[in-house]
């Protein structure tokens, strides 16, 4: 076992060129999991409405962002492609696209704000938190450009592997956000008493700064001269329908993928406040374990891309097999905590909150901690083999097997369950269980199926 692991750390492919991408990429998504933890746990402070409302107008805001977020992350794989095949030129205007994808954001993100009642109307929660949802949801939709932005010009970073610069930037985002979370909820240091309405801008204001921080970054001298930073700045029409060709689809697939959970989401909020608090907690806490995954994620991507981008694909393969094995180690180890330690995670919302109802709502979130524990091993192998097809371009693919199977196994027997028969909310979380295993099995099938070896995203070299 030793030798193996020693043999697997040294050659290309293997957990050492894997951990040089990976770690900076884990730790950068763990800063969003800590920055989404310390919201909640600042707002089920606040109060029992603010934290029921604060995960279903987040992720209603984020199933219409995930359009362009989806699109503009896909930037990373004509990076990590152009790279492998030594056209470096060629990377600056590839990021560049995605800034004009940012200012389409931007401009949606402000009507998207201006119908944010009829939207939640339309939901049907209850009055106390149809209001902070409506709050909520406004304002974060004004910070839809930025988010865009931000994703477009970290690509630049995590396709040519050079992953720490993401990391430093999140990390100093979160803490602005951190900062400003406490100070406009609670109205400390001088600041406003908003409560939720705090939170959302917090959020915002750490959007801006992350993408402001980028733009700077890479419009560095050494950059404009490599990578054509500066001059590739003009709108290239053949780049840009190229980019909505291979990463609409992977746009189109995280919107409906979040469409799934954020529907899943609702369901459950008609089964009460305190059934949907629970579920807003155990989403949370569950990210601790799911955000890190999709850094290692895009770190395979990467590790893809480059080794098509230079036709090697046997290398691309061997790349997924190594980050499948990290990933499986990692959480495996989560879900023996999430089984056996589930209530050492609830101890930081149980801080500042001494009432009957949280005591329900913690009752609960122990017990779909534990079904979290059972499907936690199956999202490694279904991020996995997902990273595999992105990075070579398969993406209509996963789009159409991510949208059929949530509809056919979460959200039309969730809705069913709980509209005819009455169920419970560990009943509805059950079928995510399911769609894991079964998207799992279908992505191994086509990952082990090879097609994915000869696509490519990116445009012949000139002869």
């Amino acid at each position: 076992m030793i030798s193996y692991i020693k043999t697997r750390w040294k050659t290309p492919g293997g957990y050492r060129e894997f951990f040089i991408i990976a770690l900076p990429l884990i730790l950068s998504t763990a800063t969003w999991s800590v920055q989404s933890f310390i919201d909640r746990v600042f707002l089920a402070w606040y109060s029992t409405e603010a934290l029921a409302a604060a995960l279903p107008a987040a992720l209603t805001q984020f199933i219409f962002v995930s359009l362009f977020l989806g699109t503009a992350t896909y930037i990373n794989t004509f990076v990590a492609q152009y790279i492998g095949a030594k056209r470096p030129h060629n990377v600056g205007p590839a990021v560049w696209q995605g800034a004009y994808l940012a200012l389409i954001g931007l401009l949606f993100g402000l009507a998207l704000g201006a119908l944010s009642t009829p939207i939640f109307n339309l939901i049907g929660h209850e009055a106390s938190i149809r209001n902070e949802e409506i709050t909520y949801f406004r304002i974060l939709s004004y910070g839809i450009g930025p988010i865009i932005l931000s994703a477009s010009i970290s690509c630049f970073y995590s396709g040519r592997g050079k992953t720490w610069t993401i990391l430093g930037v999140n990390i100093f985002a979160t803490l602005i956000n951190i900062f400003l979370d406490y100070g406009l909820i609670f109205g400390k240091w001088g600041l406003p008493a908003w409560g939720i309405r705090g939170a959302a801008w917090a959020t915002n204001i750490g959007s801006f700064t992350s993408a402001f921080i980028f733009f700077l970054l890479i419009l560095r001298p050494r950059y404009r001269e490599r990578y054509n930073t500066l001059h590739g700045w003009k709108l290239d029409i053949k780049l840009f329908k190229r980019l909505i060709r291979f990463g609409g689809p992977n746009g189109v697939n995280f919107m409906l993928d979040i469409f799934t959970w954020g529907s899943f989401v609702l369901i459950c909020g008609r089964l009460g406040i305190i059934e949907s608090a629970a579920t807003n907690i155990t989403f949370n806490i569950n990210s601790l374990a799911f955000m890190p995954l999709i850094g290692a994620s895009i770190a395979m991507v990467t590790l893809v891309g480059q080794r098509l981008g230079n036709n090697r694909p046997e290398e691309a393969e061997y790349c997924i097999w190594t980050g499948l094995q990290v990933t499986v180690a990692y959480m495996s180890v989560m879900a023996l905590i999430y089984w056996f330690l589930p209530h050492i995670f609830l101890i930081p919302y149980s801080y500042g909150t001494d009432n009957i109802n949280f005591a329900a709502v913690k009752d609960i979130s122990v017990k779909l901690l534990r079904i979290v524990a059972i499907y936690s091993l199956f999202d490694a192998f279904y991020f996995a083999f997902t990273a595999a097809l992105k990075g070579a371009g398969d993406t209509r693919y996963i789009m159409f097997m991510n949208v059929s199977m949530g509809w056919l196994i979460i959200i039309i027997p969730s809705y069913l369950t709980l509209t005819y028969f009455n169920g419970s909310i560990y009943i509805l979380w059950s079928y995510i269980c399911l769609y894991l295993i079964v998207c799992s099995i279908v992505f191994y099938l086509r990952f082990r199926s090879g097609k994915w070896k000869y696509m490519r995203v990116i445009e012949n070299a000139p002869q």
